[in-house]
């Protein structure tokens, strides 16, 4: 998965960088982290026309 497509993927003007958003407590953070995960189990694709183009 690519951080960049995802919905979760987002700017922040005060710190001019991305960061992901997700809401993730110390303990959801150190599984992701010390899981053996090949792409993140949160990513959701930040496409809105994704749908569109799947139902044409």
């Amino acid at each position: 998965m690519d951080c960049e497509n995802c919905a979760f993927f987002e700017y922040d003007e005060d710190d001019e960088t991305y960061y992901c958003s997700i809401d993730m407590d110390e303990d959801d953070y150190a599984r992701f982290v010390s899981s053996g995960y090949r792409a993140c189990p949160f990513f959701r694709n930040g496409d809105e026309y994704a749908v569109v183009r799947h139902q044409i």
